[in-house]
């Protein structure tokens, strides 16, 4: 898998949280917003409240994992960010799947098919 375009600069995120669609769940809260580069981008937050290095670094990689699963069935030029919480850590990338799905449904972000 490629490692994809990221969001890297807090003016990115920013516009997101205040101007992108969110959905919000115990295990995660994603934010959607159209971009005009026709590619979709995607960033990743853990805050201190989810806990240690350890717990933080385990929540990305449990996200990216979970949203490697279901990335071909996203359509281009959207930008996502992806918020840990408290639980995220101590679950799966498996058990993340569908709330990313249901999140993805509701944002209207996944291809026509």
């Amino acid at each position: 898998m490629s490692k994809g375009i990221t969001l890297r600069l807090n003016k990115e995120f920013r516009t997101l949280y205040y101007h992108g669609a969110s959905y919000v769940d115990p295990l995660l809260i994603v934010y959607a917003r159209k971009n005009r580069l026709g590619v979709t981008r995607t960033g990743i937050t853990t805050g201190k409240k989810v806990g240690g290095a350890v717990q933080r670094n385990r929540s990305r990689r449990i996200i990216r994992a979970a949203y490697a699963a279901l990335a071909p069935s996203v359509k281009e030029g959207y930008d996502l960010v992806f918020v840990a919480r408290n639980r995220t850590p101590v679950v799966s990338s498996n058990d993340l799947v569908p709330v990313l799905r249901k999140a993805f449904t509701k944002l209207a972000v996944f291809k026509e098919e």
